[in-house]
C-alpha cells in the first residue's frame, strides 16, 4: 500500500457490492493499486497514476444513498480512464473472460475549431455495471471536413 502523491480535486466514490470482487476487477485486471484501505469498513482507496477511485462496499460502513440502490449501478454515468496504452488492459480482462462493452476503436474529438484530439478507447463494465472507457492518446491533429 501506498499514499496517494498527487490529491486530486475530484475523487468519485463507487458503491460496491464486493470490495473483494471489485479490488480483484479494478487492481487485479485494469491496473489500479491499493493506495490505502480500511477492510472493517469495506473500503478501499485505488489509483493509477493520477487516475484515483474510492470503493465502499454496500452495507458495510456508512453508505449515503439518495434513493433507491439496483444494479447496474451507475447509470448514466462513464468513468474515463487515461492510459499510455489500452492493449494490456484490453488483453488482461480478454483473458479473465470479461465482455468488452465497447470494443477497441480509434475516435478523433473535435477540441477546437483548429484542432482535434485522437484517442484509442474502448468501454467495459465493471461488476456492478459501472461503465468505465479506458483511453490512450494518439495526438492531435487539424479538423477532417
Amino acid at each position: 500500500m501506498t499514499t496517494p502523491d498527487i490529491e486530486p480535486d475530484l475523487v468519485p466514490e463507487l458503491l460496491v457490492s464486493s470490495i473483494g470482487v471489485s479490488l480483484d476487477f479494478w487492481c487485479g485486471l485494469c491496473g489500479f493499486d491499493v493506495a490505502y484501505e480500511r477492510p472493517g469498513e469495506g473500503f478501499a482507496y485505488i489509483t493509477r497514476g493520477t487516475a484515483h477511485l474510492m470503493l465502499e462496499e454496500r452495507g458495510v460502513g456508512r453508505n449515503w444513498l439518495t434513493g433507491e440502490l439496483i444494479q447496474p449501478f451507475g447509470r448514466g454515468i462513464n468513468l474515463q480512464v487515461r492510459v499510455p496504452e489500452v492493449g494490456p488492459v484490453v488483453e488482461a480482462l480478454r483473458q479473465a473472460g470479461m465482455a468488452l462493452f465497447m470494443e477497441p476503436e480509434t475516435k478523433w474529438y473535435r477540441v477546437s475549431d483548429t484542432e482535434e484530439a485522437g484517442v484509442r478507447q474502448f468501454l467495459v463494465t465493471d461488476p456492478d455495471g459501472y461503465l468505465i472507457r479506458f483511453q490512450s492518446s494518439i495526438g492531435r491533429r487539424e479538423p477532417a471536413y
